[in-house]
């Protein structure tokens, strides 16, 4: 089992930037993948980035080029690195870790860009 508590959330201006962090409850070398999600009122929660245990990212098309996955082994932390924010990124942001072929979730993170 794994923990995930999600921090780093707030309000900030478009264009701005804010840096999400994802703490785990165990040594995240051990988790196969972790990933962002989003879910913005009334919508269906979506994906936005993961990392491997290899270090290997993928972002959505969205995000790509705006956003970075990064982990920190060491303080068992992901972060996500949202830059050039956009009103449309206002969401509830999860944490989410595949341990052993099952989903784990952290309690969100609420991020708002004004416009």
């Amino acid at each position: 089992q794994v923990q995930l508590v999600e921090s780093g959330g707030g309000l900030v201006q478009a264009g701005g930037s804010l840096r999400l962090s994802c703490t785990a409850s165990r040594d995240i070398r051990s988790i196969f993948l972790m990933a962002w999600y989003r879910q913005a009122p009334g919508k269906q929660r979506d994906f936005v980035a993961t990392i491997t245990s290899g270090d290997i990212t993928n972002y959505a098309d969205s995000v790509k080029g705006r956003f970075t996955i990064s982990r920190d082994t060491f303080k068992n932390t992901v972060y996500l690195q949202m830059d050039s924010l956009k009103p449309e990124d206002t969401a509830v942001y999860y944490c989410n870790a595949d341990l052993f072929a099952r989903l784990y979730w952290g309690q969100g993170t609420q991020v708002t860009v004004s416009s």
